[in-house]
């Protein structure tokens, strides 16, 4: 379980598949994925009630995942508005950078990361500008303008 002010996200590790020897990479990750998508349609009804009382007690929103081997996925989880919506993950970087000072709050720590991308990656995002000059270039040629 991991959590944060607004959300606990409750993730279940689940056996690991047990193939042929000679399965390649690929089947093996499949097998895991579709034991996963299995155990989420399985557990529905059950983490639904348990997360309605969980909520309740809490007062934080319930999300889920599982894992299975190196597999793993998040079924449901928050999306929190700080300027743009945020996983759980991610609010956790900004939480990060408050507790830590360098920013005074959420907002504050994301103008902070989107500067410091703006910085470090300048070239890339040039580029991509100069690409989208060029889309709206060959847009407005179309044949519906």
């Amino acid at each position: 379980m991991t959590a944060d002010g607004e959300e606990i996200l409750v993730m279940g590790t689940l056996p690991d598949v047990e193939l042929a020897g000679g399965t390649a990479a690929g089947g093996r990750s499949a097998a895991r994925l579709a034991r996963i998508a299995r155990f989420r349609e399985e557990t529905r009804d059950d983490r639904i009630r348990i997360a309605r009382d969980a909520e309740r007690h809490f007062r934080r929103k319930i999300a889920w995942g599982a894992r299975c081997g190196s597999e793993s996925k998040i079924f449901t989880t928050l999306s929190v508005p700080v300027m743009t919506r945020l996983r759980m993950n991610e609010r956790s970087i900004l939480d990060t950078l408050v507790a830590g000072g360098v920013a005074r709050s959420r907002s504050e720590a994301l103008a902070w990361c989107v500067r410091l991308v703006g910085m470090h990656q300048a070239d890339w995002i040039k580029g991509l500008r100069d690409a989208l000059v060029k889309v709206d270039e060959i847009r407005s040629k179309g044949p519906l303008n």
